[in-house]
């Protein structure tokens, strides 16, 4: 085809495939709520799948498994404190969000959530989380961008301030023109493509080293050379080390993009069936990502002359091993399975970005008699303006996936986690609380590695303190001031009626 190589080929029909699709959605998009939320009419299948696919960004295919051929199988640790917040945020969130928000004045996005659930009539609520969104959203999507361009880079031998574009553009395309349901239908599919890229190159790289017994030789040569133990989850840490990775899990609570698919979702009954297909999938696709790292770590052990380029970046073990082992069209659909985890995640932080600033500020607060097509353009318009920021930050050819991500996880798991699991569960609690709990969260993440390197304190993941600080500020500042009105009261005792009668 026009003389390109077949993985290229596989690659580029993928692109154009994703972007077809929103066109198609584009057709079904009729006003803001369909264009943010999908309508609220989201299927158990396509919940589960967009919720997990929205969550694994580029660092499912590059991040982990560079740490885990790195550092060996302590780095598992991330893995499981993931697959247990995963699962508590489908249990205690996701039924719970999605009647509390439609009782809290049909809520569109999180930030309208906490404004109509508080009263909050100063509006201060919606502003301080448009804020916050926008600060660690622009980190999160230079991550997705960045890993996009890895591909691009690595693939089509292009330098990286060009790579950088080429993802971006795509992604930005078909969440510009299909908005929620472009989102989630791609997301349906990259989710598949995923996880059966995460199930296959394992396989292959494991087959292709001569089995278990020569695996474990190689990484036995190679503990021996880099004086490390691969195979031990415990040496080599320490507790907090432990629990900086399990706090991973802690995030979850708090991402806009990944509990917008509970909002969306259409009725509480269909969300069970939804964390059971998105807890399976993603238990196969983190197993898959540990596998790639673990079993690409003997691979490239016994052949040296191969591995300059992982060793250079260990984030390209994926890429690597898919150029390597498989046949050209295979590696393509392989390939595109980092551009699937990517564009997955990016179009999904993209659209909640941009409906934080359209929903809650330029509605909201100054202009509430704007049309819904106006909304939906402007909309539109916002997720160009964010892609822009994003790709400003990930200019440097040096960034890191895995560091960006990090970063922006902790920042959304502290500034929001504490607040959506107290206003789902404890009625007492104000907006003043929530305010308090916000700033908290936001500001310990942003500041904590000045604040460590000052008390000179251990190392640990911001996750923690940002956390537990906000859940303390949330009740402390609660308890101080006044009480919510009687009403606020009442809807809470009425969504939480609705969420426990559709569970029967």
């Amino acid at each position: 085809m026009f003389g390109l190589e077949p993985t290229i080929v596989t690659f580029l029909v993928y692109i154009l495939g994703m972007i077809l699709i929103g066109f198609i959605a584009y057709r079904v998009t009729n006003n803001l709520s369909d264009y943010i939320l999908g309508g609220r009419r989201l299927g158990s299948f396509v919940t589960a799948l967009s919720a997990g696919a929205s969550d694994m960004s580029g660092w499912l295919l590059m991040g982990l498994p560079g740490a885990i051929y790195a550092g060996g199988l302590i780095e598992g640790w991330l893995a499981i404190g993931l697959t247990i917040g995963a699962y508590l945020n489908w249990k205690l969130v996701a039924g719970r969000l999605r009647s509390h928000t439609e009782h809290c004045g049909d809520a569109l996005t999180l930030p309208e959530y906490f404004h109509n659930r508080f009263n909050d009539k100063t509006r201060i609520i919606k502003i301080l989380s448009a804020i916050i969104f926008l600060l660690f959203f622009a980190v999160y999507c230079a991550s997705g961008v960045v890993a996009g361009a890895r591909v691009f880079e690595n693939l089509f031998g292009v330098p990286y301030a060009n790579a950088i574009w080429y993802g971006a553009i795509a992604t930005i395309l078909y969440t510009f023109i299909g908005g929620f349901l472009a989102v989630s239908w791609t997301d349906t599919i990259q989710a598949t493509l995923m996880v059966f890229a995460l199930i296959l190159t394992p396989v292959f790289v494991l087959i292709n080293i001569g089995g278990f017994e020569a695996m474990q030789e190689a990484i036995t040569q190679a503990e021996i050379l880099a004086n490390k133990n691969y195979n031990d989850i415990f040496t080599g840490t320490t507790v907090l080390g432990v629990l900086s990775l399990l706090a991973w899990g802690l995030g979850y609570f708090g991402q806009p993009h990944i509990v917008v698919r509970f909002m969306a979702a259409e009725s509480v009954k269909s969300l069970e069936n939804a964390r059971r297909i998105s807890m399976t999938w993603m238990v196969i696709c983190l197993a898959g990502a540990i596998g790639i790292g673990y079993f690409g770590m003997a691979y490239f052990f016994a052949r040296p002359e191969q591995a300059s380029v992982v060793n250079a970046n260990h984030e390209q073990i994926f890429i690597e091993l898919a150029k390597l082992l498989f046949n050209p069209w295979i590696a393509g659909v392989l390939l595109s399975a980092i551009l699937a985890a990517v564009m997955s995640t990016l179009s999904a932080q993209l659209l909640i970005c941009s409906s934080a600033i359209t929903e809650d500020l330029y509605k909201g607060i100054l202009r509430p008699q704007a049309s819904d097509k106006e909304l939906v353009w402007l909309s539109r318009l916002m997720v160009l303006a964010v892609a822009a920021l994003a790709i400003y930050i990930a200019q440097d050819p040096n960034s890191q996936v895995f560091g960006l991500v990090k970063d922006a996880w902790a920042g959304f798991g502290s500034a929001f986690g504490p607040v959506v699991l107290l206003s789902l569960f404890w009625k007492r609690m104000n907006g003043f609380g929530a305010i308090a709990g916000m700033l908290v969260g936001a500001l310990v993440v942003y500041f904590w590695k000045d604040i460590t390197l000052s008390l000179s304190l251990p190392e640990m993941y911001s996750m923690i303190p940002g956390f537990i600080s906000a859940m303390i500020a949330i009740v402390v500042i609660s308890l101080v001031t006044p009480s919510p009105s009687q009403a606020v009261m009442e809807t809470f005792e009425l969504a939480d009626k609705a969420y426990r009668a559709e569970l029967q």
